[in-house]
């Protein structure tokens, strides 16, 4: 099944129907924390210090800016 097909199905839904597929759909994507545990414990070690580092100060530079227009 295509989103496309899945997006419209959704559309016919009543409102009671199309929120309890809202929480469906959220409850899917939420990670648990030991679903979050496993992740962190599997990529764990997968940079040298060096690239950490290198991934630290790109984050630092690109996200810790304020877009006046925001």
């Amino acid at each position: 099944m295509n989103l496309e097909v899945i997006v419209e199905e959704l559309k016919s839904l009543s409102p009671d129907r199309l929120e309890k597929a809202a929480d469906y759909i959220h409850r899917l994507k939420t990670i648990s924390p030991e679903e979050r545990t496993v992740i962190i414990r599997r990529t764990e070690g997968s940079l040298t210090p060096e690239e950490g580092d290198e991934l630290a100060r790109i984050i630092e530079e690109g996200c810790e800016q304020i877009d006046e227009s925001d």
